[in-house]
């Protein structure tokens, strides 16, 4: 039996997601034991089930309450959670009830462009905005403020004036699905549990 078991937050299509579901498919100690959203039609929901992971799917309204979440990921016994591509801010329930216990990605440097409503192609259009000359991914704890945790790792790429928004977002993507997993499985195994 794998000795972590990882619990995903996500709200939309998931590609994040589905990285972290096919890094962990082979990991002898972390296994992905539920994802969940706020998003009934999000595509991650399909993308779980590629892989056989039990899904969950809650309300705005459920997860401010925070109790039922809290909950169901005890009756699943995740360890730890990850979001990828959730947009909700996570109540304070869920960070004081797994204290560095959260990971989350963002796609720019922090602190720059993080906050409330800095998220998707919003982040790429406000960093273009300021003729940012590089941008790139923080992953980073997660505590009850948007974008504010302990920073665990960042990398950069650079970008050109001429670039458009949909290419800065495809250079930072491919840092997100090729770091984001293998941060979060160093994060937890270095970890003392």
């Amino acid at each position: 039996m794998k000795k972590f078991r990882l619990a995903v937050f996500a709200s939309g299509n998931g590609s994040n997601a589905e990285e972290i579901f096919s890094f962990f498919q082979r990991h002898p100690a972390i296994e992905v034991a539920l994802v969940l959203t706020n998003n009934s039609n999000a595509g991650v929901l399909e993308r779980a089930e590629k892989y056989s992971i039990p899904t969950h799917v809650f309300t705005r309204e459920q997860f401010a309450k925070g109790t039922e979440v809290v909950d169901l990921q005890r009756i699943r016994e995740s360890t730890h959670k990850a979001l990828a591509g959730f947009l909700l801010l996570i109540s304070k329930v869920l960070t004081d009830g797994y204290p560095h216990r959260i990971i989350n990605i963002h796609p720019a440097l922090l602190p720059k462009f993080g906050g409330k409503g800095m998220y998707g192609m919003r982040v790429h259009e406000a960093v273009k905005a300021a003729n940012e000359k590089v941008t790139g991914i923080t992953i980073h704890e997660v505590n009850e403020k948007y974008d504010e945790g302990k920073v665990l790792f960042q990398t950069l790429c650079s970008i050109d004036a001429h670039e458009s928004i949909e290419q800065i977002n495809r250079k930072v993507l491919a840092l997100e699905h090729a770091h984001y997993p293998r941060v979060i499985a160093e994060w937890i195994t270095s970890a003392k549990a």
